[in-house]
């Protein structure tokens, strides 16, 4: 019986009752009494929706949805507008990552598109450029052209059409309205000015860096500002005609190595014709009735299913009570926040290129999901009153910028998508001619011998872009499509918006909204960043307990991500979006 969705559902049913029927899945599609004042309304449809962190980039993709486009068709085609009109967080030079729900099969599909070292690194080669980090390994420089490795998104989004798209639209009618966007020029959006701007010494490695300022000043365009991308129009063009061969062969690919070249990588045309995406099996948990599905490593959507096991671990225990009234209590955010800490151990050792014989190997990853796991780590690691500075990652053999976007379709077939060039515009290097930037997403290398994610040649760093899928545990039906960006903000963020909607009882604008927490790394010994707007007496007992907490106001907010939400009603097919009001976007529905 799915009648109970209705418009709002009870989150106030019993925990077995939640397990058992999908209709008592406490995801609210309105909030019926705001505990805070939300920034922004919820907005509901019936036929499509896009949302997104540019409303130019969520109309191309509701246009492509109105032409008769499903989910995928409609999401590249918000890739590619996002690839033209937030340079500054994602781009053609950068990876992808995306999780299809079928309507038809009621599964969910991943699709891996990260690229891939150059066949000529080696860890000698690497080495010899590192640098120490904070703790005393030696790493990439951030913006070494060493960093590039190859980029997997073109290659994702034509791979993605030709397996999964409608066949409606081609795919240079996907790519022509970005095009049109490069060509005709954009006006810039406020939070993307504030980054482009901050990114602008990063610009400036390239001597080509004109490509991507002002033409009148020379510098960043400023919010308003009309700023044309004709290079970036050219080479969405080419793929359009091309498909995969406009980006890895020919006259970009040649600009993409000879720029990497004279900075000192070692990209070369082999690494990018041989390039391919990959179609792993999607890792899973329950929690509350939902299924979370993430993509499996390189990327680190395991660490929001380790989470989610140990939170679900502290239920059973009584160490953690999530509810509408213990939301971002002291009590709360300790919990949280320690149950993140042990999922980083974890996924910052053990995730890698499970594909690459110098890795982790699969097997291990579900050994890290089962509950005897994240039982032995709640009784071994988690102190209920105070923080455990110490962590470091367990055995189970024993037991930052980016885009993130959600499509909905009329059939009920959904996309979770980030794309990313790593840190704001990677490297900064610009293929002369084509207007975009190269990712730097090689720094999440190891460089140290032996570990599971060391430097290999043809080897997937660890990767922190990662797109979150909800389905019902006993159905299978889709109940929404989400994701938060922002480097390792980002399984922190799935943990907290599924929390939000499930145990707090909020709609999917009211659970972007509410105030969150980020581990900087993963890593930091107790450094953890709050939101304006939790209590400063919760602030200050996090502080008692070990934790080293600090408040961030104003554009410093961005260390906590911009999150996207599509929730789908089954029982009316109704969907109901938010988009984060942390950055410029939007929802679109129709």
């Amino acid at each position: 019986e799915m009648s109970r969705w209705g418009a709002a559902l009870a989150a106030s049913v019993s925990a077995a009752a939640r397990a058992a029927a999908c209709d008592k899945v406490p995801i609210r599609s309105a909030q019926d009494d705001l505990p805070y004042h939300s920034r922004r309304s919820p907005v509901y449809a019936t036929k499509g929706m896009v949302a997104s962190s540019q409303p130019l980039a969520s109309q191309v993709g509701l246009s492509v949805l109105k032409q008769g486009g499903n989910a995928v068709d409609a999401a590249i085609a918000t890739a590619a507008a996002l690839a033209v009109t937030e340079p500054c967080s994602t781009g053609i030079g950068g990876d992808c990552f995306l999780l299809f729900y079928d309507a038809r099969s009621q599964s969910v599909k991943a699709l891996n598109g990260s690229g891939r070292a150059p066949v000529a690194m080696t860890l000698e080669k690497a080495r010899a450029v590192s640098v120490n980090d904070a703790a005393g390994c030696r790493e990439f420089p951030l913006e070494h052209a060493m960093t590039v490795t190859v980029p997997g998104a073109v290659a994702g989004w034509v791979d993605a059409v030709n397996h999964w798209g409608s066949g409606a639209l081609s795919l240079a009618q996907l790519m022509e309205p970005a095009a049109e966007l490069a060509e005709d020029g954009f006006a810039v959006a406020p939070v993307t000015a504030h980054l482009w701007k901050r990114g602008e010494r990063v610009l400036r490695n390239s001597g080509n860096c004109s490509e991507m300022l002002s033409p009148t000043t020379g510098e960043a365009p400023k919010a308003g500002e009309v700023f044309q991308r004709p290079g970036l129009a050219r080479a969405l063009r080419m793929v359009g005609r091309e498909g995969r061969a406009g980006f890895y062969e020919g006259p970009v690919a040649e600009a993409i190595v000879a720029e990497v070249q004279q900075h000192g990588g070692l990209l070369s045309m082999e690494d990018l014709a041989s390039h391919s995406s990959t179609f792993p099996t999607p890792l899973w948990t329950d929690f509350a009735g939902v299924r979370l599905h993430e993509v499996p490593p390189n990327g680190q959507g395991i660490t929001a299913l380790l989470g989610l096991n140990l939170l679900a671990e502290m239920i059973a225990t009584g160490a953690f009570n999530p509810s509408v009234r213990s939301h971002n209590t002291a009590d709360y955010l300790h919990a949280v926040i320690e149950a993140m800490r042990l999922a980083f151990a974890d996924s910052r050792y053990y995730v890698s290129d499970s594909e690459h014989p110098v890795a982790t190997p699969a097997a291990v990853y579900e050994k890290l999901l089962r509950p005897a796991y994240a039982r032995e780590r709640v009784r071994e690691c988690f102190r209920r009153e105070s923080a455990n500075l110490s962590l470091e990652h367990g055995f189970p053999e024993r037991s930052s910028c980016t885009v993130s976007f959600q499509v909905v379709d009329r059939w009920g077939n959904a996309v979770s998508m980030v794309n990313s060039n790593y840190c704001g515009f990677g490297t900064g290097y610009t293929p002369k001619g084509y207007g975009f930037t190269l990712q730097n997403r090689g720094h999440n290398f190891s460089l140290e011998p032996g570990h599971p994610n060391v430097v290999a040649p043809g080897k997937r760093p660890y990767h922190t872009i990662i797109p979150a899928m909800l389905t019902c545990s006993s159905s299978g039906q889709l109940l929404a499509s989400y994701s938060n960006m922002g480097g390792f903000m980002q399984p922190q963020g799935h943990v907290q918006l599924l929390l939000n909607m499930t145990k707090a009882g909020m709609d999917p604008q009211a659970a972007i909204d509410a105030p969150r927490f980020c581990i900087q790394d993963g890593t930091s010994k107790g450094k953890v960043c709050l939101e304006d707007g939790i209590d400063p007496s919760v602030v200050a007992e996090l502080q008692r307990r070990g934790h080293s907490a600090s408040l961030e106001k104003g554009h410093a907010r961005g260390v906590f991500g911009r999150a996207q939400i599509i929730v789908r009603n089954p029982d009316t097919g109704v969907l109901v979006g938010g988009s984060d009001g942390r950055g410029d976007g939007c929802a679109a529905g129709w």
